[in-house]
């Protein structure tokens, strides 16, 4: 399903209303947004679905795609703290059976002045409690934080308006303002579990009402927000018989003294009208609301990616080296056949893949390349490619065969196979894109593993920062670069560093020297992202010395040109080589005698106990700050600029 789609609303029996649930709704007062108060602890004999209805919420994470562009928040019991209302009272006072929705009650009132008395006695005894009420401890940093990501947010309330202003006045800081729209029953339309409130806070905040995430503590919450197409999020740290559910086993069917109980609880845990999610704690929302938000441009984040990935199984004995935070290569053990000399140990297989879309110029050599520098930092030799081309539409067979001979020439070069691939013109890209797979071999013995570091090995850099970063930013910027004052032969030296963009050979050196203990090539992020990647991987602390990390005088002339950082520079082109402190100069003599610059940048600290990658940085002993970016300098730079 693609980010926004909506999975079928049918999934569970539909909900039929009590009978005096369906009457029509009256014109004015229709009564209050809460039809009961929590109970003061779990229900006897509860607390078994209380723990499996945990597999709704987003303790396991997210397994649907879907899309968030507002949230609107039920208010009593959900923004505020539980028991400023005191339903008893209420319920005495309009002489409102037990198990009936206040709302409805007064709707069923036979005279139209009995209807009235009653409205106006609610409305005091809302306001009454509006000055008691309270926030919930985590509404307002909630809220807050929300606002941030530009979220525009609403209330939907079966209450007055006049209450719901009075009891935000004890927010102390949040206030009516902080909502671009607020659905009371003065609105006078349909309340909850109606869905007609939802679909007008939907037209209200302009937004589509399926992408409108809908938080509340009851059941009625849950209807409305399924009725119109939204997204539920049920918000229940409790008992789920206050939100309005019983389990299903339970005899005869439990209910509350002063609300229905209108849902079902199975033994599976499975909820009958089901919300979308069930959160604990309001502090839960963020990471749920950040998993409907659009992702900007660049990689996806590496904690959720991790998260994925260590969800997967590792228990294939063939796979030696798996997925993994920080690691851009698998390695797979091939089982011999039966002519194979069984004295003899069969290769393992490297396997890798990595797709090009930054830049259009040369793109099938520039694909090879990145996937052959993948596999030769597990210390394997690349051997096979395959590439798959996507074109937009409107591409001349001459521009597809381009590519392809692009392809061709660079595995010639690199004395790599290629072995086929898919070549398609369509609608889903707007440029060029190229996605490589490359296969390689690597003995046992010779297999380059970053679970290898360890505490006080060296780390060295080959070439320098930003190579890739560089000369892409010349060929798709020259012109622009050329306006704001660069030279014809500066720009031809950035061109120039294109020959520098393979790290095969900088690998195979290092890989044959005795104490090298991991090697990582720095790609999208720059230098930045790799040794977090690096520290990830290798379950690590590394120290960055910041003076020590070279830089190219035409890198330097690029970033002061565009106002960019290099660390954030997409980098092919530099390997991070680490290895015991004996084997340091064994390592850099090496790469001299081949003609490869390398510089010592740092240091591996001590071992993590945590997948988080942890770099820490000194300039000229001064601690300093290790850079962040959210995406890559060369994508910011070339969505704000023209290219040419």
């Amino acid at each position: 399903m693609s980010a926004g789609g909506r999975r079928a609303r049918n999934a569970n029996p539909p909900y039929s209303a009590p009978r005096d649930l369906r009457r029509s709704t009256p014109a004015g007062p229709i009564g209050d947004d809460r039809e009961s108060e929590r109970t003061s602890g779990p229900r006897e004999g509860s607390g078994s679905a209380a723990i499996t209805i945990r597999r709704h919420g987003i303790i396991n994470g997210v397994s649907r795609a879907f899309r968030v562009a507002a949230v609107l928040f039920d208010f009593d019991d959900t923004l505020t703290t539980p028991g400023a209302l005191d339903f008893d009272r209420i319920r005495r006072d309009l002489a409102c059976p037990p198990g009936t929705p206040i709302l409805e009650h007064i709707a069923g009132l036979p005279s139209a002045e009995q209807r009235a008395r009653a409205s106006t006695r609610l409305n005091e005894l809302e306001l009454e409690a509006a000055e008691r009420a309270q926030p919930n401890p985590h509404a307002e940093a909630l809220v807050r934080r929300l606002q941030d990501t530009g979220l525009p947010l609403g209330i939907l309330t079966r209450n007055s308006r006049a209450s719901v202003e009075r009891a935000l006045h004890n927010f102390p800081a949040l206030r009516p303002a902080d909502f671009q729209v607020i659905v009371s029953r003065d609105d006078h339309v349909p309340p909850k579990p109606a869905g007609d409130g939802v679909a007008y806070a939907a037209r209200r905040l302009g937004v589509d009402v399926h992408e409108l995430l809908l938080v509340g503590d009851y059941i009625f919450d849950v209807l409305a927000g399924a009725s119109a197409g939204a997204l539920t999020v049920l918000l229940q740290p409790g008992d789920l018989l206050d939100a309005g559910y019983a389990d299903v086993s339970a005899e005869g069917t439990p209910q509350s003294t002063t609300r229905p109980v209108l849902g079902k609880i199975y033994p599976d845990g499975t909820l009958d009208p089901a919300p979308d999610w069930v959160i604990r704690n309001l502090s839960d929302l963020p990471n749920l609301v950040r998993m409907g938000r659009p992702l900007p441009a660049g990689k996806f984040p590496a904690d959720l990616l991790e998260t994925f990935l260590d969800s997967l199984p590792n228990d294939n004995p063939s796979v030696l080296l798996g997925p993994r935070l920080g690691r851009d290569v698998a390695a797979l053990r091939v089982a011999p056949t039966d002519s194979y000399n069984s004295s003899e140990e069969p290769p393992t297989l490297a396997v890798g893949a990595d797709p090009v879309t930054f830049t259009t110029d040369d793109i099938g050599a520039w694909a090879v390349l990145v996937n052959a520098n993948d596999i030769a930092t597990c210390g394997a030799l690349p051997r096979w490619f395959f590439a798959t081309l996507l074109l937009p539409t409107g591409s001349t067979p001459s521009q597809v065969l381009e590519i392809l001979h692009s392809v061709r020439k660079a595995c010639a070069r690199e004395g790599i196979a290629l072995c086929g691939g898919h070549t398609e013109i369509t609608d889903a890209v707007v440029r060029p894109v190229v996605s490589g797979a490359m296969l390689g071999t690597v003995s046992v013995d010779g297999l380059v593993d970053k679970r290898a570091l360890r505490e006080g090995d060296s780390l060295l850099l080959t070439k320098r920062v930003a190579v890739e970063g560089t000369t892409l930013l010349a060929s798709e910027l020259g012109d622009e670069l050329q306006r704001r004052g660069m030279t014809a032969e500066e720009l031809s030296a950035c061109h120039s560093l294109h020959d520098k963009l393979s790290v095969v050979a900088d690998a195979a050196i290092a890989a044959s020297v005795p104490g090298v203990s991991a090697m990582h090539d720095v790609t999208e992020g720059g230098l930045a992202a790799a040794i977090m990647e690096l520290s990830a991987a290798g379950r690590h602390a590394i120290t960055v010395n910041m003076e020590a990390i070279p830089l190219y005088a035409e890198t330097q002339r690029i970033s002061v040109l565009l106002d960019i950082d290099p660390l954030g520079l997409i980098g092919s082109g530099s390997l991070l080589i680490c290895c015991r402190p004996a084997a340091r100069a064994a390592v850099a003599n090496a790469l001299s005698t081949a003609g490869i610059e390398s510089t010592v940048i740092g240091n591996v600290g001590a071992p993590l106990d945590h997948s988080d990658g942890v770099v820490t940085a000194t300039h000229h002993g001064t601690p300093v700050p290790w850079p962040h970016f959210d995406v890559d300098e060369v994508a910011r730079v070339l969505s704000a600029l023209p290219r040419g």
